[in-house]
């Protein structure tokens, strides 16, 4: 009978494959990416990402960014995730997001989910900002942004719908104006 009742907990503390380790944390400092140095991106906009959490670090479970945000009135096109999850949390600027039909504005302080399969979009309304941006599961948003951080020119609107779908988002509609 105890056999029974341990069995299901007997993996609990055994490590899952992957770069990480359980119950051993990591720090990454302020201004800083864990992996990639800073990623300037080129395209959509031409903002800084930095990776405080990848998805290698987590098996895939989770994803952490940071973003800088340089690029006033440049967002992301209409787009979609397949399988992930994602919130943002603004610490500094403003933005305008669109999710489904629903138009929402975010300043400091300000968080939105937004669903799997439902098109979302977001631009930037201020000068400058700052958000944190988590994906569950991780996906693979962390390649669309080294894809977009190592690209020599500013993609065409054929070239980004593209970079999208082979990082399993799809796009649907065109960027946010403000």
């Amino acid at each position: 009978m105890l056999a029974l009742i341990t069995s299901p907990f007997l993996s609990f503390g055994q490590k899952k494959p992957g770069n990480h380790s359980p119950g051993k944390g990591f720090k990454i400092n302020a201004g800083e990416g864990r992996k990639h140095g800073h990623l300037k991106l080129k395209g959509v906009n031409f903002n800084v990402l930095d990776v405080k959490v990848s998805g290698t670090d987590t098996d895939g479970d989770l994803a952490i960014f940071e973003q800088t945000s340089l690029s006033r009135g440049r967002g992301v096109p209409l787009h979609f995730h397949k399988s992930q999850d994602e919130v943002f949390y603004v610490i500094e600027g403003s933005y305008r997001f669109k999710v489904g039909e629903e138009l929402f504005s975010l300043n400091a302080g300000d968080s939105i989910f937004l669903p799997r399969m439902i098109p979302h979009a977001w631009t930037q309304e201020s000068q400058g900002g700052k958000m944190i941006v988590i994906l569950q599961p991780a996906g693979k948003l962390e390649d669309f942004f080294v894809g977009m951080a190592a690209l020599d020119h500013d993609p065409s609107a054929k070239e980004v719908a593209s970079m999208f779908a082979a990082n399993e988002m799809v796009v649907v509609g065109p960027p946010l104006t403000i």
